[in-house]
């Protein structure tokens, strides 16, 4: 669910990032042997003939002007380029946050279980009992954050508490998933999105607000595509009226990485961010 990513100065130099990740590794069974192709970009991509969606779902009320703008004037690009751009329906994407709330603290608390300072993990000294060991290592080596996703994930897999959160978690992950399989089989290739609902807060602002809040509030755009185990790239567009970049994201059909990297470094010569900068 939660995955690597990679942050470059540009879509080629992501392309050779993702490319020293790519493949199978035995030691995890999460990794997929699939074939991605060649990641070896087009000198000159094209984006002619492709068919671009635009989820409904992903105008929120709160997304701020100056992102739609963006999204628009992006929009407009790849479809005076040649390309199809049409709307398309996302329905259960609200219901990401709170999805991933559930399983990513599940998730948390199964894979820091092994954590116990004996064989795996932060160990403290001068404890006279394993309990007690166990215990100040892990509070000592856990942030609060940690710890509250180990003390949520713990609750959610009670046996009394399985099928009401983690259970029904999983089957709105799956509609989630469902959702993407659907629109993507009407030759839809890619989508397009905001990544955020705004510019990047001033740290005075962003601190007023706990990480669950600042997740539900700052991830909305781009916690379904984790859901659904789709690519997904960001592309800095534009710079707001305050100076800050804003961003959109493509995402593709699973495997599609290949082709979304070549539409991704499209993006990213169609709308010169860097010239913009400099």
């Amino acid at each position: 669910m939660d995955v690597p990513g990679v942050h470059a100065r540009c879509v080629d130099d992501a392309a050779v990032m993702f490319e020293t990740m790519l493949g199978q590794d035995h030691l995890d069974s999460t990794s997929v042997s699939d074939k991605i192709g060649s990641l070896d970009l087009p000198n000159e991509p094209l984006v002619s003939g492709l068919h671009i969606g635009i989820p409904e779902e992903y105008n929120f009320e709160t997304i701020k002007r100056e992102v739609i703008a963006a999204w628009e004037k992006v929009a407009d690009l790849f479809s005076n380029a040649g390309a199809k751009v049409t709307r398309v329906s996302l329905p259960h994407t609200r219901y990401s946050i709170a999805c991933y709330s559930v399983l990513n603290s599940c998730e948390v608390a199964s894979n820091f279980a092994r954590y116990d300072g004996i064989e795996y993990g932060h160990r403290v000294d001068g404890e006279k009992s394993t309990e007690s060991l166990y215990a100040a290592s892990r509070h000592e080596g856990f942030n609060a954050i940690v710890r509250g996703r180990i003390l949520a994930g713990n609750y959610f897999l009670l046996r009394r508490n399985y099928e009401k959160y983690f259970l029904h978690a999983l089957r709105v992950r799956r509609l989630i998933s469902n959702d993407f399989e659907k629109v993507f089989r009407t030759g839809v290739q890619f989508l397009l999105t905001p990544v955020t609902i705004g510019t990047a807060p001033l740290y005075k602002n962003f601190i007023k607000k706990d990480g669950r809040e600042q997740t539900a509030l700052q991830d909305i755009c781009t916690q379904p595509a984790n859901m659904s185990g789709i690519p997904a790239i960001t592309v800095p567009v534009c710079l707001s009226s305050e100076g800050l970049p804003i961003g959109l994201q493509l995402l593709g059909p699973q495997f599609s990485d290949a082709e979304l990297l070549s539409t991704a470094k499209w993006l990213e010569r169609a709308v010169q961010f860097r010239s913009t900068i400099l």
